[in-house]
């Protein structure tokens, strides 16, 4: 813990705050507010979900809650609204791959739009923004496999936009990823990946804008964020694993870094993925698009494309920077007697190492990838799209039930 500020306002968590709960629903009236929870119904089987939903009961002041459910059937879809039908609030269940969405968003192939992104939390994201920005002013985002989650989270998370006078327009969580069974340290992606292939970078091109910004983030690859309408409304989503990075790389794009904060949500701990046995699978396949993410980045605001020179440079970069973030982990668990195995963090960084040249190269040779266009972009064309879209996300819900009444 400390009280530094940079770049980017940090918000800390001192731990001497009393009951934010009560001062988040009290300024809940100020701005109406949504929260959007992207999730597999695979999570309706899991314990979080049902931990989030006790906490989110308390929340009397929100105005909706919406879910951007990826479901097989309908009866998966009915279980899910089931499962929320003691809200205090407002509840949607947006089917994202319903019949009657995939049908919506493949007509609009007429107007050149290009909608039917890769299924997965990208294009759930996509589908929620449009869905809860109809009535709310304010969007926060939460994973549905949060095992910590408090309602610490979403007070921390919104309140910082519901007081217009800081004028915030992005607030994104940051944490302590430690494993509730072990306490051993996780997010291995950010500590072994994005900090020292960011750190070298910085290194090989220089402490450009756009790196410095990325590297004012203390958990870049956070899923939990917050923001304002208007600029929810203007971001391009990404469809791969990308998505925390090309957010940030959005948010960049759209709003100065003084309308952005990060806030310290203290211990967290949600579900972890394996490293996988090659570049296709689990947090090797993950960093392989956050590379690409991260170079489509510096292309876009730095205008930097690396050569094959610094390719090689960069693997001798990553791999001494990577070693030695290891050995600073290792110091770090054995002080707080946490457990560290630091033969796996080595080979962690050894296999993220061999990424680099095919990852770069793959993507230098085809730098353009698929985002869905901005909500902005696309009302501009189809003026009542969100409205269809919340339709068609519970047409085929509905229409199942009336028929089941008129079997009846």
């Amino acid at each position: 813990m400390d009280f530094q500020q940079g770049l980017i306002t940090t918000i800390h968590e001192y731990g001497v705050a009393d009951d934010l709960l009560i001062e988040l629903n009290n300024n809940l009236k100020k701005r109406p507010t949504a929260i959007l929870i992207p999730c597999l119904y695979e999570e309706f089987e899991r314990p979080a979900l049902k931990d989030i939903r006790e906490v989110l009961k308390t929340l009397t002041g929100l105005n909706e809650l919406v879910i951007a459910l990826s479901a097989k059937t309908i009866e998966q879809v009915k279980a899910a609204k089931s499962f929320f039908d003691s809200m205090p609030f407002p509840v949607h269940v947006q089917w994202t791959n319903s019949p009657s969405v995939i049908e919506l968003l493949k007509n609009q192939e007429k107007n050149g739009l290009e909608l039917l992104g890769t299924p997965g939390k990208g294009w759930a994201v996509w589908q929620g923004i449009g869905v809860a920005t109809r009535k709310s002013e304010v969007v926060a985002l939460f994973d549905a496999d949060i095992r910590t989650f408090s309602p610490l989270y979403p007070s921390r998370m919104i309140l910082p936009l519901l007081d217009e006078s800081y004028g915030i327009s992005y607030v994104k969580a940051f944490y302590s990823r430690l494993s509730l069974e072990t306490n051993q340290l996780q997010g291995r992606a950010t500590r072994l990946f994005v900090g020292p292939l960011l750190a070298s970078l910085e290194q090989l091109v220089g402490k450009g804008p756009f790196l410095q910004y990325l590297q004012s983030f203390r958990y870049p690859l956070a899923g939990e964020f917050a923001f304002t309408k208007d600029l929810a409304m203007n971001l391009r989503i990404p469809c791969d694993w990308g998505l925390e990075i090309g957010l940030l790389s959005e948010v960049y794009r759209n709003v100065r870094t003084s309308k952005i904060a990060q806030v310290d949500l203290g211990l967290f701990d949600h579900k972890h993925k394996n490293i996988g046995d090659s570049s296709r699978e689990g947090l090797q396949k993950m960093c392989t698009e956050i590379l690409s993410s991260v170079l489509r980045g510096l292309m876009e605001h730095q205008a930097e494309t690396l050569t094959s020179t610094q390719l090689a440079t960069l693997e001798v970069l990553y791999k001494r920077v990577g070693e030695d973030r290891v050995k600073q982990f290792g110091l770090d668990s054995a002080v707080n007697q946490l457990p560290y195995d630091r033969h796996q963090e080595e080979l962690s960084v050894q296999k993220f190492a061999k990424l680099l040249r095919p990852a770069t190269e793959d993507y230098l040779a085809c730098p353009t990838t698929q985002q869905l266009p901005s909500w902005s972009r696309v009302l501009s064309c189809e003026n009542k799209l969100q409205e269809d879209l919340e339709i068609a996300g519970s047409k085929d819900i509905k229409t199942t039930e009336k028929e089941l009444i008129k079997n009846f």
